[in-house]
């Protein structure tokens, strides 16, 4: 059995287990993932500029088909980041996950 056999279970372990789901365009049924809206919050001068950066990560095996504009809806409470997003780009980290980078709908 090789490395990526043994993430492969690894992953689905975590994922069935604590993974946050995400209903994606085109997708039918939905998609399990890590998500994840960090509140950065960089000063300029005396101004705070409020930003989030949502991305959701997924297993490559579950990204077929995906591409830039996709709806993509997290079910996780709203003041935690859920809600209705636009995919703006996928990065491929190289270990078997993919970050969906996401930016909110109006």
């Amino acid at each position: 059995m090789g490395i990526r056999d043994l993430i492969r279970d690894v992953d689905e372990a975590v994922f069935s287990t604590l993974g946050d789901s995400a209903r994606i365009e085109g997708k039918e049924e939905p998609v399990l993932g890590m998500f994840a809206a960090p509140w950065l919050q960089p000063r300029m001068g005396r101004i705070n500029t409020p930003l989030r950066e949502p991305r959701f990560e997924i297993r490559v095996s579950d990204s077929g088909g995906l591409r830039q504009g996709l709806l993509v809806t997290v079910d996780v409470p709203e003041l935690d980041g859920g809600g209705d997003y636009d995919l703006m780009s996928l990065e491929p980290s190289g270990d078997g996950l993919v970050a969906l980078i996401l930016r909110k709908r109006p």
